[in-house]
């Protein structure tokens, strides 16, 4: 069975860094990357993002 990609952009913890080395963040985790965050995650634990969160839609 083949996972899904989670999409950082789509969670409530990425955020855009003023870092030009590091322009993809993540509070949940606490660290900035080059890539998006739930790739560094698979590839430095194995697993996929535990921390995800979908953003709340507004009104």
């Amino acid at each position: 069975m083949k996972e899904t990609p989670i999409n950082c952009v789509k969670c409530k913890h990425f955020y855009v860094t003023w870092d030009t080395r590091f322009p993809n963040g993540c509070r949940a985790y606490g660290f900035k990357s080059a890539g998006r965050p739930a790739i560094m995650v698979k590839k430095s634990s194995g697993m996929a993002c535990l921390k995800y969160e979908q953003k709340s839609m507004k009104a």
